[in-house]
């Protein structure tokens, strides 16, 4: 049986990106949804991008590495009820998108910042409401306690990171969206969908971590 966190930390430092992109990188054409469109038609938010930034958190568990999700409290104005990332805008008070990530992780899950390892940043994505966000992985502590915070988070969960890295579980879907066809990236883990930003940054770090096979090691 190989190590697995071992073979994880090996290929997040070689794959990863060490520093985060800066305001003044070429980003004008970053992933998103509008890039699985076949035909190159769909209308890619103009900037100026608001920016914002998500935690990626892995976790060791005896089974294997595992990665933390939320799903969304039922009453927010966007995107109520959706599994995500902890994560939200960068605020001018933040002094990098890490800073971002781990402060809204902390209001959000109750995650103490210090407590998280940081590996290093994913592609930018470009969100159709026109967010640019960038991903932050990082390692949380298997003792980590995490606690909703009500207003915003319904429920924690966590998914085995191979379930996540399997290239045949994302399903390339499509919906009419103000008034134009959208395409992404949807997957399942027992009962709960994960798709669109989520499920677009999530195949991402597969693409990162994992691109010479279509299926996670069982390690």
């Amino acid at each position: 049986m190989s190590d697995t966190r071992a073979d994880f930390l090996a290929r997040a430092a070689s794959h990863l990106s060490p520093d985060p992109p800066g305001p003044d990188d070429p980003t004008s054409n970053p992933r998103g949804d509008h890039s699985l469109d076949p035909d190159g038609s769909a209308v890619i938010p103009p900037p100026p991008h608001r920016r914002a930034a998500v935690l990626v958190p892995v976790v060791f568990r005896v089974g294997g590495p595992r990665l933390v999700l939320t799903q969304r409290a039922a009453n927010l104005r966007d995107h109520s009820g959706q599994v995500a990332l902890p994560g939200g805008k960068i605020d001018p008070a933040d002094p990098g998108p890490a800073d971002a990530a781990l402060r809204e992780a902390h209001e959000e899950i109750g995650l103490a910042p210090e407590s998280v390892r940081l590996l290093g940043y994913l592609d930018p994505y470009l969100s159709g409401t026109g967010f640019l966000v960038t991903p932050v992985i990082g390692i949380v502590p298997d003792d980590a306690a995490f606690t909703p915070n009500p207003s915003e988070v319904a429920d924690v969960f966590e998914v085995p990171l191979p379930v996540l890295m399997d290239r045949e579980r994302y399903v390339l879907e499509a919906r009419v969206w103000q008034g134009r066809t959208r395409r992404y990236y949807a997957l399942t883990f027992e009962d709960r969908l994960i798709w669109g930003v989520t499920a677009g940054i999530l195949n991402n770090l597969r693409e990162r971590l994992y691109p010479e096979t279509s299926t996670h090691p069982a390690g």
